[in-house]
């Protein structure tokens, strides 16, 4: 049973002023590997509250790179913008390269304001290897990635160009469908499986680093940076759709184990480039943040970035979770579906968002670690914790939407908004202007 009494007097009161987060500064200490959570994709709560300590690890801890669950080549695009080396005009402008479901995820009002914000805190730094920069670590831009790694070929070695455009037209019959190509590999006999043309090209680009790099230079070398990283997201793509549709392969580990690669790699880019450790924060889900060992999924052997970031860089690494009780969400009916504003049930009796509602705070920020009552109250027994993607299923809500965790040690810290309230997207539709309307919300639990 969860002692009320030991949450209600540890709890820290979030009210919108300055000194918020003095004590979560203080318990991130000198960590400088960040993981900032959400219980769901569509929580304007959750990425305001993300942003405001995003700012003062920037401002007042030195981190220079914001790193998020969303595609390589479409968050390098905002990178090159918040570093003012591309030639779009504004934050909406550079966030446009995020096209594929769900777009609200990264196009919405509240990241819109933040690469603003970081495009100018970027213009107020004097060397370019302290700007601040934005990356993303998802591996779902298969062929976008191939049209990088083949314009920066054209660029420093068009003969190798011509070679990479040889061994990527494996997957020219598939119309530029990840998902065919998946499914071609699970079909006998359907089409020969790509993996030994990607991994040729990565192992290309690795080879050729000297010669890439014969004029070295911090753009020379974020260049190829790049596109290394696009030809590692294409090996590991071609995997993850390859395996798919075979249910003895977890492709939510070979995904996780590739957010983990990239992060890591970034990692040593950024320490090699500034010649001092690097400091990243890295905005993603809950459920890959914080550590699979202590919930559920690593029961049934499924492993994450937050127990991966962990195992790699041990105290180095700080986890903050995020939960709601009630409210709004952005979020879609089904896969593809239009986004629409609904309403989020009361949480379930028995899960940890129902007992921090119990304290009658609607704002308040855990800081678990260093905390003996909490942390013991907490992880005496598992809980049901909520975890809304982008497709919100109220009428399968404990299916769908629940499993069990060990907070305590999942997290370091927790934030906890009681009533939230949907992500507003920059692309309005009607869907979710009008919201879920009252015939059409499930009753009951």
């Amino acid at each position: 049973m969860v002692d009320l009494t030991v949450i209600d007097a540890s709890a820290k009161i979030l009210d919108g002023k300055d000194g918020d987060y003095d004590a979560l500064m203080k318990q991130i200490g000198g960590s400088r590997i960040v993981l900032l959570g959400e219980a769901s994709h569509g929580t304007a709560e959750f990425y305001r509250e993300r942003i405001r300590i995003t700012q003062r690890l920037i401002v007042e801890k030195g981190f220079t790179a914001v790193v998020i669950e969303g595609d390589w080549p479409d968050a390098y695009r905002v990178n090159r913008y918040v570093r003012s080396q591309s030639n779009d005009s504004s934050a909406d402008e550079a966030l446009s390269g995020f096209k594929r479901f769900p777009t609200w995820m990264w196009r919405n009002t509240e990241v819109l304001r933040f690469v603003e914000w970081l495009h100018r805190h970027n213009d107020s730094v004097i060397f370019d290897r302290d700007k601040v920069g934005f990356f993303g670590i998802d591996l779902y831009s298969l062929f976008t990635s191939i049209d990088e790694v083949l314009k920066y070929l054209d660029k420093v070695d068009p003969p190798a160009a011509i070679a990479a455009r040889e061994r990527y037209a494996c997957f020219d019959h598939f119309d530029r469908s990840s998902e065919l190509y998946g499914y071609s590999q699970s079909v006998k006999g359907a089409a020969a499986s790509c993996e030994p043309q990607v991994v040729a090209q990565l192992v290309e680009l690795y080879r050729k680093s000297d010669q890439y790099l014969a004029h070295k230079g911090a753009e020379e070398t974020d260049a190829l940076f790049y596109a290394q990283q696009n030809a590692r997201l294409i090996k590991n793509a071609e995997e993850y759709y390859r395996n798919m549709f075979n249910r003895s392969v977890s492709s939510w580990n070979m995904r996780d184990q590739h957010m983990a690669e990239i992060l890591v790699n970034l990692d040593r880019h950024i320490t090699d480039i500034r010649s001092e450790p690097s400091k990243i924060i890295v905005w993603a889900h809950n459920s890959h943040l914080g550590d699979a060992r202590a919930t559920e999924m690593g029961e049934r052997g499924e492993l994450n970035v937050g127990q991966l970031m962990r195992q790699t860089y041990g105290r180095e690494v700080y986890s903050v979770g995020f939960t709601t009780y009630h409210g709004t969400v952005t979020a879609a009916s089904d896969w593809g579906a239009p986004v629409q504003r609904k309403r989020v049930r009361q949480a379930l009796h028995a899960s940890y968002e129902n007992y921090f509602h119990q304290v009658g705070i609607n704002t308040f920020y855990l800081p678990i670690k260093n905390n003996y009552l909490l942390h013991e109250t907490l992880s005496y027994e598992a809980h049901l914790e909520r975890a809304i993607g982008v497709i919100y299923s109220p009428n399968t809500e404990r299916h769908s939407h629940y499993f069990h965790a060990n907070l305590s040690k999942q997290f370091d810290s927790i934030i906890h908004i009681d009533e939230s309230h949907a992500l507003k997207p920059l692309e309005l539709t009607s869907h979710w202007i009008n919201g879920e309307s009252p015939e059409t919300y499930p009753r009951g639990l």
